[in-house]
């Protein structure tokens, strides 16, 4: 019934008040990236040298145009001092108007390719670490000045040390979203089918795991990626491998879990269709997680970047439900108890973070809007009171909250009888005081369901005040809600007039 479309930034709802919705998404989707351990999920990233702390070679290494062209000249000889020599200019080349300078220096690009591609391991090591400082360039021109060195990049994907990987891995990653040409250049070099080879055989290696989830998480954001990049992504090995980092086994960690998620969000918000992830055990996947997860949370355990996780879980399950056949619903999404999941997750960041409650809701909206035995399980597993409770709230929570009542509402009279009896013909009450238009028509909506579901409730209805309420609609508002006021005083209340008091003061 309520079943709404897929997000790519927003919360899926509908509504006058959409684009202030879309502008605090916007908002809290660049809060938790923040809060990541690195900055923020759409940024570079620059991996700090395991021995920065130990001394390094007897000459003053500040950054500055005068070292960099001074180790450029050295390096152009070798000596038994080159590993020193190569460290000490990445070092340099943390210095903006360093990265520059050496880019403009003839043949600079070519001495570390050179390096990059020589017998010398710990000079490889060094070279690949000066490349990572410039990827880490804020100035447009170095990235393309970078490109000479990429398919070598590539090429070491499939051996070297981890930590070598890893810096070619980020190298690349921070390279991808520099430029249109830079990232045509990445993709005709084959880097799609190089991170899947990659990932394979280092599925066990959860740094380079991370770094590949990165990465690739940095190709799926580009403009054009719907065309260009995720068809090749899904013809390759990636998705299956992305889903298989989607565990409940703590040991595995949060970061390549975190990273693989954000993959998936990408793939899932920027397809029409997604019944290649689906087919893949995609949703079941999701799903499965996030009962582990909610389960987690509901014991007290929030562990630091969970909801780093939590983001792009739900919001994979929200598309990728936009797209599940009605018919295989129950098969896709396994448990029931994913219901109770979602609800913990909605209770637990409901005040430190109200958009992850909304995300929450807004699975729980898309689960119910076809599935009789999730709303059947809502009420079974006494999660409806909860949820009425959360109807005061504002941050488009509680619109949320009451599609969900509206589609188990829809379903079958007898549900309507249990909601009532669970206090929501009260909440009514109180949600059509409310200012918000929005709270407004939906509580009509989940009214009309209630009260022609049989006269008991309608007697209910009244008896708590309910036509009062109705003709002070009726009376001060215009349009659609005063037209659906209307309606249900005229064709389903007013036989019922007489259950008030001869004063007109509402019966208690």
């Amino acid at each position: 019934m309520w079943r709404l479309n897929k997000v790519r930034h927003k919360a899926g709802r509908l509504g006058g008040s959409l684009e202030e919705l879309k502008l605090k998404k916007r908002e809290h989707e660049k809060a938790l990236r923040q809060a990541r351990r690195d900055r923020q999920l759409v940024s570079k990233r620059l991996l700090l040298n395991e021995d920065e702390d130990q001394p390094e070679v007897n000459m003053d290494t500040s950054s500055g145009e005068q070292d960099v062209v001074s180790l450029f000249h050295t390096l152009q000889h070798s000596g038994p001092e080159r590993e020193a020599h190569l460290k000490a200019l990445s070092k340099a080349l943390r210095d903006p108007t360093a990265q520059l300078t050496f880019i403009k220096q003839e043949n600079s690009m070519h001495l570390l390719v050179g390096l990059l591609t020589g017998s010398n391991a710990s000079c490889r090591l060094q070279a690949v670490r000066c490349l990572h400082e410039l990827s880490h360039s804020s100035h447009a021109n170095v990235a393309p000045a970078c490109l000479p060195a990429t398919p070598y990049l590539l090429t070491y994907l499939s051996g070297q040390s981890t930590k070598f990987t890893e810096l070619c891995l980020y190298t690349l990653g921070n390279l991808c979203p520099e430029s249109d040409a830079v990232k045509e250049k990445l993709l005709a070099q084959g880097i799609i089918p190089a991170l899947a080879s990659c990932i394979e055989n280092q599925r066990h290696n959860l740094a380079v795991v991370e770094a590949v989830g990165f990465t690739l998480s940095q190709l799926l954001q580009a403009k054009d990626a719907a065309a260009k990049i995720i068809p090749l992504v899904l013809a390759s090995s990636l998705p299956s491998h992305l889903l298989s980092v989607l565990t409940p086994d703590p040991k595995f960690g949060l970061a390549p879990a975190i990273e693989c998620a954000w993959c998936l969000h990408y793939l899932t918000c920027s397809m029409e269709d997604n019944r290649v992830l689906l087919a893949q055990g995609a949703l079941l996947k999701c799903s499965s997680l996030l009962v582990s997860l909610g389960a987690a949370v509901a014991e007290g355990n929030k562990e630091e970047g969970m909801e780093l996780l939590i983001c792009p879980l739900l919001r994979c399950m929200g598309n990728l439900l936009f797209s599940c056949p009605v018919e295989t619903l129950s098969t896709e999404v396994g448990d029931v108890h994913v219901v109770v999941a979602l609800c913990a997750l909605l209770q637990a960041y409901l005040q430190s973070q109200p958009a992850l409650a909304r995300e929450s809701a807004w699975v729980l909206n898309n689960l119910t809007a076809h599935s009789s035995a999730l709303c059947s399980a809502l009420l079974t597993l006494n999660l409806v009171p909860g949820l009425i409770q959360l109807l005061p709230f504002s941050q488009g929570i509680n619109t949320m909250i009451l599609r969900v009542l509206a589609n188990i509402a829809h379903k079958k009279e007898e549900f309507c009888v249990q909601l009532a009896h669970l206090g929501l013909l009260s909440a009514l009450c109180a949600t059509l005081k409310m200012a918000d238009q929005e709270m407004v028509t939906l509580s009509m909506d989940v009214l009309f369901m209630l009260v022609v579901s049989g006269s008991q409730l309608a007697e209910e209805f009244v008896k708590q005040g309910g036509l009062l309420l109705l003709e002070a609609i009726q009376y001060n508002s215009e349009g659609e809600i005063r037209r659906r006021a209307t309606y249900l005083l005229e064709h389903h209340l007013v036989s019922y007039s007489s259950y008030c008091s001869v004063d007109n003061t509402p019966c208690s």
